[in-house]
């Protein structure tokens, strides 16, 4: 136990420098490029769900929090707003670069979320071929709302991050390894159905916790691969961070709302299943 205990912090230890510099960077370009985003995504039309997957790649869950509020008052398109949920990577980046992942994964997964984002977004406007404005809206501002104070300091806000996220990676890593250790790593695989086709489902379910931790969480059982490229990429499809909390409160509509979440975890579960299919036949 001492020694699960020891292997964990000296993990986190290693990776705390390179967390909180990922973080700095991170904040700092989420801050001077929000503004311009918001109009971005606001004025792209029906080029939005291309403009929403972009933008919505870009780490941490600020952008989904944004195109959440915006398709709240109807300034941006469903196919938009599920391209930017699909898209976002919420902790996923910070936590590969800290652990040393190569640059061609990190950009292999990226790109992966931003291309299903993408299509899956015009197929919904395609599909639905609605379109609704409202001119009388009021964006709220998460940040301000529970008080993160990241407006006023980025060094502050990332040191925050880091506290925050170090401390779940330390939780995380300690029941992984506990786990390992006692049930071994061919058991906790098999508790999240490693290799099955029912394997993305499951990590999809993850995904939808409104919270980082499920972006975290994710991205530890890969790295220890305990869950599959594919499962893992179903989760981070679906893993929107805090958006689906603020969806609840800037949409009144809660039928839709469900349908929204749904349709999200079947896209992030289907993707899964179909990347796998792809891998055995190559």
């Amino acid at each position: 136990m001492v020694e699960i205990i020891l292997d964990t912090l000296l993990d986190a230890l290693k990776i705390l420098p390179f967390l909180y510099v990922t973080f700095l960077i991170m904040e700092y370009v989420e801050h001077k490029f929000s503004k311009k985003s918001k109009n971005k995504i606001a004025r792209a039309g029906r080029f939005g769900p291309l403009v929403g997957s972009l933008l919505g790649a870009v780490p941490q869950c600020g952008f989904s929090v944004m195109a959440t509020n915006l398709y709240a008052t109807r300034i941006i398109t469903l196919g938009t707003l599920m391209a930017v949920f699909l898209s976002t990577s919420d902790e996923m980046l910070p936590i590969l670069i800290s652990h040393g992942t190569s640059f061609p994964l990190i950009f292999e997964i990226l790109i992966i979320k931003i291309i299903i984002g993408i299509v899956a977004g015009f197929v919904i406007d395609f599909l639905l071929r609605k379109k609704s404005e409202n001119k009388d809206y009021e964006i709220r501002d998460f940040c301000l709302e529970h008080h993160c104070d990241c407006d006023h300091s980025i060094i502050k806000s990332s040191v925050k991050h880091t506290l925050n996220i170090i401390l779940f990676i330390i939780v995380v890593t300690f029941i992984l390894n506990l786990g390992i250790s006692y049930l071994g790593e061919k058991n906790i695989s098999k508790i999240f159905l490693k290799d099955s086709f029912l394997s993305p489902f499951i990590s999809s379910l993850v995904g939808l916790i409104p919270n980082c931790g499920a972006s975290v969480i994710l991205t530890e059982l890969y790295l220890k691969k305990v869950i599959s490229f594919a499962s893992c990429i179903s989760g981070l499809l679906t893993g929107s961070g805090v958006a689906l909390l603020v969806l609840f409160k800037a949409n009144k509509n809660v039928k839709e709302n469900t349908k929204i979440i749904l349709m999200l975890y079947l896209i992030g579960a289907m993707s899964g299943v179909l990347i796998q299919i792809v891998q055995s036949i190559l």
